[in-house]
């Protein structure tokens, strides 16, 4: 987490002057980067992530200008990357670094600092992943989220609760505070006020009555009447991967990311019969892509198609 801000704000403090209607060619990668972080990346839902994707992207791409952006140099900053890591990088996390360069340099032609835009080739979208965990296994998850050092076992089984029983995303769960959990009410509200509303909505759920106690337990503990739900010794997390995934692989759930517990709230929900159009509200995402994501978990998944080869004429 302060590595990436660190790097943001070296970065935003060399105060670069970028001329208007410079060529692509004449056009600093790094100069892209930084206008778009100083002056676009505060005013975004999560201008964390933009840092890391920055972190990520500078090394490779500070030596380039805009004009230099093709198939091949896009090639040779996955191999960068994936040498950079001991296990590689996921095509996921590659085509978000390099949206986030895209995200930079249409900021800057709309800016008129430079005078087009350029195609940056992305990954191809990884299929949607269809894991989801059983009872025995969430159990074994918790069991193992409690075994962590001190301070990970203060948050981590509280996250991985909140995740199950909410399905909300993982960077709404880090960065909700207490000013906005009504216990009497038993009602969490994900959404920021002020925050700008994206496809990605945060919506108002009611508090399941499995969470509720352990949700009032932190809440006598809470550093903070407006303070996070989830921290390290009162300091908001930005991040929660490495935990999780330490976690998870004690459990021997080597195949599972923060982002499964979503698809476990999901899919149990669909399992047990809850509309396509309850679950899209209370994930705060399109009936469609719900219906894309989970209907084949649902107990009536085309029953209908079923009953009518059945009826007689």
């Amino acid at each position: 987490m302060n590595e990436a801000k660190d790097v943001l704000r070296d970065f935003l403090a060399q105060n670069i002057e970028i001329e208007e209607g410079t060529r692509p060619e004449n056009f600093p990668i790094e100069y892209a980067l930084i206008y778009y972080g100083e002056n676009h990346a505060p005013t975004t839902a999560a201008p964390e992530r933009i840092a890391y994707a920055m972190d990520a992207l500078l090394p490779f791409w500070s030596e380039f200008n805009v004009g230099d952006i093709t198939q091949a140099t896009c090639n040779s900053y996955a191999a960068f990357r994936n040498q950079s890591r001991a296990k590689g990088i996921s095509q996921s996390t590659l085509r978000k670094e390099l949206a986030t360069l895209t995200a930079a340099i249409n900021f800057c032609v709309r800016e008129r600092k430079l005078t087009q835009t350029v195609y940056v080739p992305l990954p191809a979208k990884s299929a949607p992943k269809d894991r989801w965990l059983t009872v025995s296994e969430v159990a074994r998850l918790l069991w193992e989220s409690r075994k962590g050092g001190l301070n990970t076992r203060s948050y981590l089984p509280l996250f991985v609760l909140i995740a199950l029983y909410t399905g909300a995303r993982v960077e709404a769960i880090l960065s909700l505070t207490w000013d906005r959990v009504d216990l009497e009410s038993k009602r969490i509200d994900f959404q920021i006020p002020g925050r700008r509303i994206t496809k990605k909505r945060r919506p108002k759920i009611p508090i399941s009555s499995r969470l509720l106690p352990f949700l009032k337990y932190a809440h006598s503990r809470r550093t903070a009447d407006n303070g996070p739900v989830i921290h390290d010794e009162g300091q908001k997390l930005i991040r929660i991967i490495r935990s999780f995934k330490a976690a998870a692989k004690r459990a021997g759930l080597t195949d599972v990311t923060p982002h499964t517990m979503r698809h476990t709230c999901a899919t149990w929900m669909a399992q047990k019969g809850v509309s396509m159009w309850q679950i899209a509200g209370f994930l705060g995402q399109d009936v469609e892509t719900t219906s894309r994501h989970y209907a084949h978990h649902s107990l009536d998944f085309m029953q209908d198609a079923v009953r009518s080869t059945e009826r007689r004429k």
